[in-house]
């Protein structure tokens, strides 16, 4: 695209705190978005071609959503985990088999959407993130929910279409999970933790898609429990 047109898009943020350029076929970060680090409020640079995230994003001290959907990224900055007002964070359909070390300091994170990435392992980073909502790590390889899951602060954890063959029956203490999506995974009956049904929070569990048939959930020790749940759940919605 043409200088000016960028330039135009740079004037907009200027006056608003909101850049959004999509589906440019930009190949890289625009650069020129640095004289608006100290004002920017939202970024939206989806549905482009850029493969790598310059460090330089950790300069955007007052960013509140940060939304990257459909690039080529392979990594991010150990940079990005300066952005301590960062609330939203949508990386869905990029090429990421991890995330930064770093990333376990963006306190203020509240959304999360890893969505069609290569992530092989539930990223561990996410446990230390206090105010995390909502985890969606669908369409990813991650083979199991480890121990340390216990520790993720999320109201909601989204892990359809993996390869989820185990979960560790700590996932039953995080102390805030109510929704846990596990559709279309390799799950066998007899690897769903009976703590998840008897003693968790968790209200919704969808496990459909898996190597069971979904009736089978109901022979399993502490399903009336789950259902009490359930049904308590769906009645505050109704």
């Amino acid at each position: 695209m043409g200088n000016s047109a960028l330039k135009a898009h740079l004037e907009t943020a200027q006056k608003t705190g909101v850049f959004q350029l999509t589906g440019k076929g930009l190949n890289e970060f625009p650069m020129d978005l640095q004289r608006l680090s100290t004002n920017l409020r939202m970024m939206d640079l989806s549905g482009n071609k850029m493969e790598t995230l310059p460090s330089v994003i950790g300069q955007f001290s007052v960013l509140k959503s940060l939304t990257l959907n459909g690039n080529k990224l392979a990594v991010l900055p150990e940079d990005l985990g300066k952005l301590k007002k960062l609330e939203n964070l949508h990386l869905n359909g990029n090429s990421l088999k991890n995330l930064p070390s770093s990333f376990g300091q963006l306190a203020a994170l509240k959304t999360l959407s890893l969505s069609g990435n290569r992530l092989k392992e539930f990223p561990l980073q996410l446990c230390q993130l206090r105010h995390l909502d909502v985890v969606d790590l669908s369409k990813n390889k991650i083979q199991r929910l480890p121990d340390e899951v216990e520790q993720l602060q999320a109201i909601e954890l989204n892990v359809n279409q993996n390869q989820v063959s185990q979960i560790s029956p700590h996932i039953s203490r995080c102390p805030r999970l109510k929704v846990l999506r596990l559709e279309e995974n390799c799950l066998e009956i007899s690897m769903i933790p009976n703590s998840i049904l008897a003693d968790s929070q968790i209200s919704v569990l969808a496990v459909e898609g898996n190597l069971f048939e979904i009736r089978k959930l109901q022979d399993l020790e502490g399903y009336d429990k789950y259902m009490e749940r359930f049904t308590a759940t769906k009645k505050k919605f109704a």
